[in-house]
């Protein structure tokens, strides 16, 4: 299997975050017909972080425990700031500074056409250590592209966090270490079905063609219509 994590052990925030994903309908099983990521990956399942804003309960459990994992894995002074990824990583980068107690900037994918033609949103200065926030990776590549834009800004950003992790497209954290990037997560596709199957969320052929795709990510992908360098 080329999963990146174990689907050995739940954590209670990965069981936690996978559990409310489901309660409030931002899984979406769909084997029969592949989503193509943005990625152009072809997956079968599909996570819907942004429908979290509309459940002001869900979130703020997902960001209290996305705070405390931060800190212990980074560090409880670690950062000086905080940024959104463009537009997904918004929201939960102001919720996390605010429970941070930090500063908080967006990054935009690139930059705007008029005016200062900046890429970063807020005060942003040389030296300045930025926690970069998205609410889901699947293979990491969009994290280079903003962290990058928070490095040539002048400020350090070594870190990054996700509510969702896909944790099935091979080598994707090695790529990010490449970067000399860590990447934090709260929950994998591995811990969203062993809650979903658990807790009967979906009928077992739902299951058992989310768990081919986990078993063989690549070759599911290419042969759904998945686009690959």
């Amino acid at each position: 299997m080329t999963n990146e994590t174990s689907t050995a052990h739940c954590s209670y925030a990965a069981k936690t975050v996978a559990k409310i994903l489901l309660d409030i309908g931002a899984v979406n099983f769909r084997p029969e017909e592949a989503y193509i990521l943005t990625s152009g990956w072809a997956s079968p399942v599909y996570i819907d972080c942004r429908k979290l804003i509309s459940f002001p309960r869900a979130r703020r459990k997902v960001i209290e425990l996305a705070a405390r994992q931060v800190s212990d894995k980074a560090g409880y002074e670690a950062f000086d700031a905080v940024a959104g990824g463009e537009t997904a990583g918004i929201p939960y980068s102001a919720w996390l500074a605010d429970i941070l107690d930090l500063p908080m900037q967006y990054v935009r994918k690139k930059p705007k056409g008029f005016g200062r033609k900046a890429r970063i949103e807020g005060d942003i200065h040389e030296g300045q250590r930025v926690l970069l926030v998205e609410d889901l990776a699947t293979d990491g590549a969009s994290k280079v592209n903003f962290v990058n834009a928070i490095r040539e800004a002048g400020a350090e950003c070594k870190h990054a966090f996700v509510v969702f992790f896909y944790g099935v497209f091979p080598n994707a954290l090695e790529e990010l270490k490449k970067d000399d990037i860590e990447l934090h997560y709260l929950a994998t596709w591995a811990d969203v079905l062993a809650v979903a199957e658990e807790g009967e969320y979906f009928p077992k052929e739902a299951i058992e063609g989310v768990r081919a795709f986990l078993a063989d990510p690549i070759g599911w992908s290419k042969a759904n219509g998945g686009k690959h360098d």
